[in-house]
């Protein structure tokens, strides 16, 4: 056998793929469901502590801070094993699946709330003052010409921040969560053979490819605006 027919055989064995398929599919399904959960829980989070910051009020803005620097400051994986096993010991029980999400909602909560803050604070300040000598409220001046052009500085470290934890949901696997990586990383040792993981990694180009297409050309588009 030809070192590329060893190679064939070792990552793109057909028979190994044939049988793993349906917990590729089973396990795909899963990370793309903790993932849209995540985008959205975080992203929601994420904005709504941006505007309570944006209020100016000093314990409220030292609390946000205080949680934004301690959830970008600890691993997404110590997250995670707080919720599932720590928690339990306290009355508070949660599937891997809700654990996997709740952590990573967070901690995308705290990137995109410092996000939207650094863009927040790069506007001109005048540009509020004028917005409110017309006649606007703060929220219809927050929402209307402050929060927009926010979202269009903070728009590339957003998507990259979104993109970076997706990809996170692979750590729910040491909670078993049958994320399309565990599932792959199973197949891989009932076959004693790594074609699974070849699946998963194409699973993952799936996924991300079009993601990152996606906010590439929102990306460009936004600057066109600019």
């Amino acid at each position: 056998m030809s070192g590329l027919q060893r190679f064939l055989d070792t990552f793109f064995n057909a028979e190994v793929a044939a049988r793993a398929w349906p917990d590729i599919l089973r396990g795909l399904g899963i990370t793309v469901g903790v993932g849209v959960a995540v985008t959205i829980a975080g992203l929601g989070l994420g904005l709504a502590l941006a505007i309570l910051r944006a209020t100016q009020r000093g314990w409220l803005s030292g609390l946000i801070v205080v949680f934004v620097d301690v959830m970008r400051a600890l691993p997404p994986l110590v997250v995670i094993i707080i919720f599932f096993f720590a928690f339990p010991l306290i009355g508070i029980s949660m599937s891997a699946f809700t654990s996997t999400w709740l952590a990573l909602s967070l901690v995308l909560a705290a990137y995109v709330e410092e996000c939207l803050w650094g863009g927040i604070l790069s506007l001109p300040r005048g540009q509020s003052e004028a917005a409110r000598s017309t006649g606007l409220s703060w929220w219809q001046c927050m929402t209307a010409v402050i929060l927009p052009q926010a979202f269009r500085v903070a728009l590339p470290s957003l998507t990259n921040r979104v993109i970076a934890v997706g990809k996170n949901v692979a750590l729910g696997s040491v909670v078993a969560l049958s994320d399309v990586l565990n599932n792959a990383q199973s197949a891989t040792s009932n076959a004693g053979n790594p074609t699974p993981l070849t699946m998963a990694a194409a699973a993952y180009l799936v996924i991300f490819i079009p993601v990152m297409m996606g906010a590439r050309r929102l990306e460009n588009r936004m600057q066109w605006r600019a």
